[in-house]
């Protein structure tokens, strides 16, 4: 037996042995059967966690394998060496693995719903209920649906970018089966989705790419050290994101402290608390001990460190799965409708202080935001290191746009905007039209390229390779198109208010998230042709960027009337759900959210118009020095200035008789 395949077996022990240890401490192992209710016997009650284990491992190993074509293995010029090549070919069988214990969940689901053995079950009637019909069984169809998708187009990728897009498209489908569990029942639901969400995404590429590296060095494949050495910077990253996320992620579900010893839920975070310890000191050794040790050409240190590692991550799965299998602690939440569907209580009556005043966490966009302001500082800062200048007043716009976003998302407008479709719209207008100004004119992709290094091997792709490479691709070509930018810009507004679209967003968070992404991408997308300072690959001149602001805007004055006109109520299921009793009724606030909509435009057309003016003139006094410089040096200058001269000089020699 390989050393690679022992590695394996000691993995699968030891994510089964802690997933046992789990369910026996968290009651689930021998439930009390209580006489005259349905049971499904033991192999539903172990095969359901066994396959969600199975699902799991296979969907981190999925993620580990692309990780590894990606981003960690040196490329050449885009196209995949060897070992990549192999790894995700792997990473097909790892999906098909994937969508099939996916299957089995759904099987093993069905007969833990209905109380039943799996022969009993075994009818495409209960089977197609369960998988179309529960959230649960609609979030693992989508993962078997994903997984044979991901197996198919994993078998002919043999470019970094085909591998890049194929682990987008992975760690997307890691999300939905979680997320429908303790998650959503969760009192503070919002809070709940965003965390697990980061905790899943971090925890994946952290064991994967561990996983899948030593198996690398097992295998002794060539670029070991700089595979690990990429790997060690992002997993420090992963493991502050996985130990973020989780003590939220506990927060939002536990009422005390002292839960965390007096239920068995609490016990099995507590041991997933400890796991989680023990792998980032693990990790600091990596880091001080082991890339030295491959520098000096000395892999088996690294390969006996990383294998230990690996069981202990995956021990932790087991313990997770054990953990989703347990009920958490119940404690007693206000009987309000609203709060269930909230995450918060109604808040009071809208004032003005109460907007500045009712804070409310949104993880995800706290998180968006940090990311934003401390990657741009991370800039400033390495090009004030190595002596570079950047625009002050780009620095000011970036942040401005940072600091709307963190109100739009995190004050007491976003609380009043799930409650009102007035706040609602003010909000809005200003994630799509007055935020991605200031992020456009902030100039993050040119301070990026400025401050990022070129790859250290010539023909490989770094952060900045990556960033060239996306801008230069045929997705960017189209989707910053004038014609698509502004139809995403516009279209997208009608279609998301005037179709269930947006009752069916503002019922759920996630939807909520990809609501609130949209106004701002959108808009990013739209500025970013108009007034983008950064290099792109669709440049308009002046004079059409100002006929493209001016055919646009008038668009949303007609949205605004048409909200003003209407009879009915937009997503009135939700509104009349939350039992406001306060401020105007449910179609005032709506005409006032139509008059918002109307009169909105003028301040941002207003900032982008000056914008285009300094942009102008700064951009035709450039074009006038250079000439003067060109004209200085005798060669390359105005051509009908160099015309003319040319033909002053051929008199001057006639005259002379030359």
């Amino acid at each position: 037996m390989t050393r690679a395949a022992r590695l394996a077996l000691v993995t699968a022990a030891a994510a089964i042995a802690a997933l046992v240890l789990g369910m026996i401490a968290g009651g689930r192992a021998f439930p009390r059967i209580i006489p005259g209710l349905p049971d499904a016997g033991a192999v539903v009650r172990w095969g359901l966690p066994l396959s969600k284990l199975l699902m799991d491992a296979a969907g981190v190993i999925t993620v580990g394998l692309l990780l590894m074509a990606a981003a960690l293995l040196p490329n050449d010029k885009g196209v995949l060496g060897k070992s990549a090549v192999e790894y995700v070919k792997a990473a097909s069988w790892a999906a098909l693995a994937w969508a099939g214990a996916a299957f089995l969940s759904i099987v093993f689901g069905v007969a833990d719903s209905m109380g039943r053995s799996v022969p009993q079950i075994l009818d495409r009637a209960f089977l197609t209920s369960y998988a179309t019909q529960t959230t649960q069984g609609v979030a693992l169809t989508l993962v078997v649906l994903f997984g044979v998708a991901i197996a198919l187009f994993s078998r002919g990728a043999i470019t970094a970018g085909a591998a890049a897009g194929l682990l987008v498209f992975a760690m997307a489908t890691l999300l939905p089966a979680p997320l429908t569990g303790h998650t959503s029942s969760s009192p503070n639901h919002d809070l709940a989705t965003s965390s697990v969400s980061l905790h899943l995404l971090s925890l994946a590429l952290w064991t994967g790419g561990l996983g899948v590296l030593a198996l690398h060095a097992l295998r002794k494949q060539p670029q070991l050290d700089v595979a690990a050495a990429r790997f060690s910077r992002m997993a420090l990253w992963c493991y502050a994101g996985v130990g973020l996320s989780g003590v939220f992620a506990l927060v939002a579900r536990l009422g005390a402290v002292s839960d965390l010893w007096t239920t068995e839920y609490g016990l099995l975070a507590v041991a997933k608390i400890v796991l989680f310890v023990l792998l980032g000191y693990i990790g600091y050794w990596h880091r001080q001990r082991t890339l030295a040790d491959l520098e000096a050409r000395k892999p088996r240190a690294f390969t006996r460190l990383a294998g230990g590692e690996m069981v202990l991550m995956f021990a932790t799965i087991g313990v997770a799965v054990a953990l989703s299998r347990t009920p958490p602690p119940e404690y007693s939440v206000p009987a309000d409708r609203a709060f269930d569907l909230l995450g918060f209580p109604l808040p009071p009556p809208l004032t003005l202080g109460n907007i500045f005043s009712l804070w409310w966490l949104d993880l995800f966009f706290a998180v968006v935001a940090a990311v934003l302001a401390g990657l741009y500082g991370a800039g400033l800062l390495r090009l004030r290191r190595r002596g570079d200048r950047w625009s002050w007043g780009r620095t000011a716009s970036w942040y401005i746009g940072v600091a709307l976003l963190v109100f739009c998302t995190q004050s007491g407008l976003a609380r009043y905007a799930k409650v009102m479709f007035d706040v609602h719209m003010i909000e809005h207008m200003t994630l799509s039209m007055v935020v991605p100004i200031f992020l456009v004119l902030g100039g993050p992709v040119t301070l990026a390229l400025r401050a990022l290094k070129p790859a250290a091997r010539r023909g490989d792709r770094g952060p900045r390779e990556w960033i060239t490479t996306i801008l230069h691709s045929r997705f960017t070509k189209v989707v910053t198109h004038p014609v698509v930018a502004t139809a995403i810009f516009v279209a997208s507004t009608y279609a998301l208010y005037f179709t269930p679209l947006f009752e069916s967003a503002m019922n759920e968070h996630l939807g909520h998230i990809w609501m609130t992404l949209h106004f701002l991408i959108s808009g990013c997308l739209f500025f970013w042709v108009i007034i983008g300072v950064d290099p792109g690959p669709n440049r308009l001149p002046y004079v059409w960027r100002l006929l493209m602001l001016f055919v646009t805007m008038p668009f949303h004055a007609f949205f605004g009337i048409a909200l003003m006109m209407m009879g009915s109520v937009i997503a009135s299921g939700w509104y009349e759900q939350l039992g406001r009793t306060w401020g105007d009724t449910l179609l005032q606030t709506q005409r006032d959210g139509g008059a918002i909509a109307w009169g909105f435009g003028e301040i941002p057309t207003l900032i982008v118009l000056l914008a285009i003016a300094v942009q102008w003139y700064k951009d035709d006094d450039r074009q006038a020095r250079r000439a003067d410089r060109r004209a200085e040096r005798g060669a390359g200058g105005d051509p009908e200035l160099d015309s003319y001269n040319a033909y002053l000089a051929r008199l001057n020699r006639a005259d002379k008789g030359e």
